[in-house]
């Protein structure tokens, strides 16, 4: 039966200073390189070694990713990196501290921002600092502005099913490494959670969740490794 395995990027950065990164570029820190090392060797011991993987643009997912592969002694796998498995964009939050944030515009507007299914957080202004216009690796996409977990999910799925289904459907156990959010729009795919549940759920950081799937590609099982 095929296997799908997502894993959200080991602790980064601005994870450690509280702030909103969305599709800003930061590098992971040395607890987040050593639970992408932790996943890669579960994966190991486990047995359970992927055929194929996927990850964002981002370096911290990217680097995830090899710093597992490499772990599990398996470095050598096809990966194929693409924008849509990025982090959501939080728009002009991005680079602001989350308690300040809070502080300026109370709680409950930030749990909107945050946590609202379709309400994005206000637009990154263009030319601020955290512009990616210039960015090479944007160069020809459609860099957003702002977005809610809504519009996140409405790039991820496409994604899922055009270039990760054929190779679940050919029997390849898949790896995903990427982000909170454009791992919890799988989730709700793959589960049928509903709008108002998915805000939610909490993915934390360098946890192997594994799907197992039946020839449909419906879940039959979800479950963290580290708990079998």
């Amino acid at each position: 039966m095929p296997q799908l395995i997502l894993v959200r990027h080991g602790q980064s950065q601005w994870n450690l200073e509280n702030r909103f990164t969305g599709w800003w570029d930061v590098d992971l820190t040395a607890q987040g390189e050593e639970e992408a090392r932790a996943a890669g060797r579960l994966l190991a011991d486990k047995g359970l070694l992927p055929t194929v993987a996927f990850t964002s643009f981002q370096t911290r997912a990217i680097k995830t990713l090899h710093f597992a592969l490499e772990a599990a002694g398996i470095l050598w796998i096809p990966e194929t990196k693409d924008w849509r498995l990025n982090e959501r964009h939080y728009g002009g939050l991005t680079g602001l501290d989350k308690a300040e944030t809070a502080a300026r515009h109370g709680d409950d507007q930030v749990k909107i921002w945050r946590r609202s299914f379709d309400t994005p957080p206000p637009p990154l202004e263009s030319g601020s600092e955290f512009d990616l216009a210039r960015d090479p690796r944007y160069a020809g996409i459609p860099i957003p502005n702002t977005e809610s977990l809504k519009d996140t999910i409405a790039r991820v799925l496409p994604y899922y099913e055009g270039s990760i289904v054929p190779h679940l459907r050919a029997g390849a156990t898949v790896l995903v490494a990427a982000h909170g959010n454009s791992l919890r729009a799988l989730v709700k795919h793959l589960s049928g959670i509903s709008d108002a549940e998915i805000t939610g759920l909490e993915i934390p950081t360098g946890q192997p969740i594994v799907y197992e799937l039946d020839n449909d590609l419906k879940a039959r099982e979800r479950y963290y490794l580290s708990e079998r």
